[in-house]
């Protein structure tokens, strides 16, 4: 992998991740743009003890352009992208409307390839491993920025997840916090600690998954399997075998597994409602250990806490989509139509042939 480093004309960063060594990255961000205004804030709420983030700068981003002038596809003559260069393998930029900015954390956007019709399931193995690292690359950096305590990498696919833009992408927010599912781990991780003698929750229910009926693919160094108590409709967790906190822990056999791994999970979450249906609607979202301070979750030590990803649908069935209404919205109390034995079943009915 070569990493190039540059600068967009509004003093932006922007990174091309390279498959070959020999590639130059000298293209100039041509555009007149000053300089990005934001107005991002935290706010903590004194009752829920959660943190909210004020952006009001995002009313103005960009909404469903045509492909043609999509901001996420590589320059081409005089039409002018968020990429200067006229293709690239995988970039990363900072976002022209972050939610969390300056002290507030940080925003960055990652085009998994320049094809604006392709997806993540489409990649190589190749590719889907220039993704990984760069990822990682990106969770290494934005931790050693001040005011970044989490880094979350995350893709969104689909209208009806609310994605603004087709091209094929995901984000990265570096958070000034523990965001709340991470500290609800942190406390369950710490109450079974004490409560076994120390016994790692994480491996607790590892084992208790890969012995059970909900496994939806296996191999060397990872495991997928639709958790007891799923949230979604369809909903699969993503561990590596060996538990490491972040991306960073991965070793050499589960980087060079992952890709195979993975893009046959994304290519089962296509096939599970049939072949004549739209792509199905995700959210991809990668679980890393805090890079603050653990003190207030008693005896938990950053190693205890195991990297995995969550992939999930808000599609329940053939034309119906999964809403957050009271339950969910008012109380956070999830009630889910299908039960997670056959979702398991359902996601290894469409393996590959």
């Amino acid at each position: 992998m070569k990493k190039t480093s540059t600068r967009l004309a509004d003093g932006r960063e922007l990174v091309y991740y390279d498959l070959r060594d020999d590639t130059v990255r000298d293209a100039v961000d041509r555009r007149p743009l000053e300089r990005t205004v934001t107005t991002s804030e935290v706010r903590r709420d004194p009752l829920l003890g959660d943190s909210v983030a004020i952006a009001s700068h995002r009313q103005g981003r960009t909404y469903h352009p045509p492909a043609d002038q999509c901001p996420l596809c590589p320059s081409d003559g005089e039409r002018l992208s968020e990429i200067p260069d006229s293709a690239y393998d995988v970039v990363v930029f900072e976002n022209r409307f972050p939610s969390l900015a300056g002290d507030s954390g940080r925003c960055e956007v990652v085009c998994f390839t320049s094809d604006h019709d392709a997806s993540f399931a489409d990649l190589s193995e190749e590719q889907a491993r220039l993704v990984l690292d760069a990822w990682t690359d990106r969770t290494s950096e934005l931790s050693h920025l001040p005011s970044v305590e989490q880094v979350f990498c995350f893709e969104n696919r689909g209208a009806e997840i609310g994605v603004t833009l087709g091209h094929p992408h995901g984000q990265i927010y570096a958070y000034p916090f523990t965001t709340p599912r991470t500290a609800l781990m942190l406390r369950s991780l710490a109450a079974h600690k004490d409560a076994t003698g120390g016994e790692n929750l994480f491996d607790a229910v590892l084992d208790e998954e890969l012995a059970g009926e909900r496994v939806v693919l296996e191999s060397e160094e990872w495991v997928a399997f639709v958790p007891y108590a799923a949230h979604w409709p369809y909903e699969v967790h993503l561990y590596p075998k060996r538990r490491v906190p972040d991306l960073l822990g991965l070793d050499e056999a589960a980087r060079t597994e992952f890709p195979k791994v993975y893009l046959e999970l994304l290519r089962r979450f296509d096939r599970i409602f049939g072949e004549t249906e739209p792509p199905t609607p995700y959210i991809a979202a990668w679980h890393q250990a805090p890079f603050g301070q653990l003190e207030e979750f008693e005896g938990v030590q950053r190693d205890d806490i195991a990297l995995h990803l969550e992939l999930f649908t808000i599609r329940r069935t053939s034309g119906k989509l999964k809403f957050l209404a009271g339950s969910e919205s008012g109380m956070n109390v999830f009630i889910n139509d299908v039960p997670p034995e056959r979702a398991a079943e359902r996601l290894r009915e469409v393996a590959s042939s």
